[in-house]
């Protein structure tokens, strides 16, 4: 059993408590059911079950630490953990930056769990990949993809009296689809707490039409374009900017938040429709109500009107700056607007729609420059119309120029627990070509 009640985790970490010596001591129990399903060549590779559950113990003495982890919970095994937690803890030097366990905090109620999901079964998993393998076999394409469902738990109890729980679920699929002469590729991505929002032959039947549309693409010269970029190839720059908002980095001069004496909050950086904000109680892309620390997660404003509104301060670093802590967010949520990607397209003159961005790299993290590619579909767009598929480029980007240079804004889709936009954007940069499908 590796999904524990509120009530069970409280026991065993209360146990394991029970037996510390040290100055403090936090304890983090965690479990997962989760199962699999992956296919190739049109055929089923892999299919599996996974039960986990780990329990992990951090002694401190002063400001010496040690963590022990284990996954048996009876009672001489918590108490091996615990006194193995505090041996080590006194063999290690002190961490100048320790902070103490936090005390009891309140948190928001979560509403990332939907059992539907938890109780998925191994005939649901077959019919997803049938749901891509038959239409894909039937025109000329070859499907790969990987289905993950899961349900799991985290919980935190502490000598100071902190107590958390969670308890959440999850399914992530993707696939990509080529066609059998190698000159077509189309691929989707899809993730949901709550498995009645998933459609997973809606979704293969997005990558097949993009694989078939995509064959036989044709070089177009390098250059500044218009885009389209689906939120799944925004997303692959925006993590850069959501990497960025961190005060420390920041107040140290190593990230482009960095500004002589300081940061850029209360700047403007970015175009004024630009609004970028989490929160783990938003139904579209719910999370964790607190962090891996204790801290309670809320509703925060990252960026509005395109000024910077906060920036991510770890308790530390918050400490040292005398301000309340601020933590890193469990998703991004990017505002967007009412147009459609085929009003997106509409509206176009020339153009390009981008599906997807990989091998994303950083050029120079001062101006958040990134360099990469694009796949599984790249397509040349002329007078509101997608007129032909082109080969891959390679891009030197940053998100900040990108957003400086915004056009429209579009519906959010779901991406990697966040809500990203379409997003149409002038003068990307495209630097060179790529052979590569």
């Amino acid at each position: 059993m590796a999904i524990y009640t509120e009530e069970e985790a409280r026991k065993v970490m209360e146990k394991a408590l029970s037996f510390s010596k040290a100055d403090a001591c936090e304890i983090n129990l965690d479990g997962s059911e989760s199962g699999n399903i992956r296919y190739a060549r049109n055929s089923v590779s892999t299919a599996g079950h996974r039960s986990n559950q780990t329990l992990v113990v951090q002694s401190n003495f002063g400001k010496q630490s040690g963590t022990a982890t284990i996954d048996e919970f009876d009672d001489e095994s918590l108490k091996r953990v615990v006194a193995r937690s505090e041996e080590l803890a006194k063999l290690s030097p002190e961490n100048p930056e320790f902070m103490g366990p936090l005390g009891p905090q309140v948190y928001d109620n979560a509403i990332n769990y939907v059992e539907e999901t938890a109780n998925i079964t191994p005939d649901f998993r077959a019919e997803v990949a049938n749901s891509s393998i038959a239409p894909a076999a039937s025109q000329d394409v070859t499907a790969a993809g990987f289905l993950n469902d899961s349900a799991s738990f985290s919980a935190m109890l502490n000598s100071k009296g902190l107590f958390a729980y969670n308890k959440e679920t999850n399914l992530e699929f993707t696939v990509t689809m080529r066609t059998n002469d190698g000159t077509g590729s189309g691929w989707v991505t899809r993730d949901v707490n709550d498995v009645s929002k998933f459609d997973s032959a809606e979704a293969s039947k997005v990558a097949i039409d993009k694989a078939v549309r995509s064959r036989e693409a044709k070089a177009i010269e390098p250059g500044k374009y218009t885009v389209i970029l689906e939120p799944s190839a925004g997303l692959g720059l925006l993590s850069g900017l959501g990497r960025a908002m961190n005060a420390r980095t920041a107040d140290e001069g190593r990230s482009f938040m960095s500004k002589e004496g300081g940061n850029k909050i209360g700047e403007k950086i970015v175009d004024e429709r630009v609004k970028l904000w989490s929160d783990p109680l938003n139904p579209a892309v719910p999370g964790a109500t607190w962090n891996g620390a204790g801290q309670p997660l809320k509703k925060t404003t990252w960026i509005e009107d395109g000024i910077v509104k906060n920036l991510a301060y770890g308790r530390f670093w918050a400490k040292e700056k005398g301000v309340e802590p601020v933590p890193f967010p469990s998703n991004f949520i990017m505002a967007g607007g009412d147009d459609s990607l085929e009003d997106l397209i509409k509206s176009t003159k020339k153009g390009i729609l981008v599906t997807r961005l990989w091998y994303i790299r950083s050029v120079d993290p001062q101006t958040l420059l990134y360099t990469g590619l694009t796949r599984d579909g790249t397509f040349y767009i002329e007078n509101g119309v997608i007129k032909y598929p082109v080969k891959n480029f390679r891009f030197n980007e940053s998100p900040i120029i990108m957003l400086n240079n915004l056009e429209t804004l579009g519906q959010q889709v779901r991406v990697d627990g966040n809500l990203i936009p379409y997003m149409k954007i002038r003068d990307f940069t495209f630097t060179s070509l790529s052979d590569a499908v």
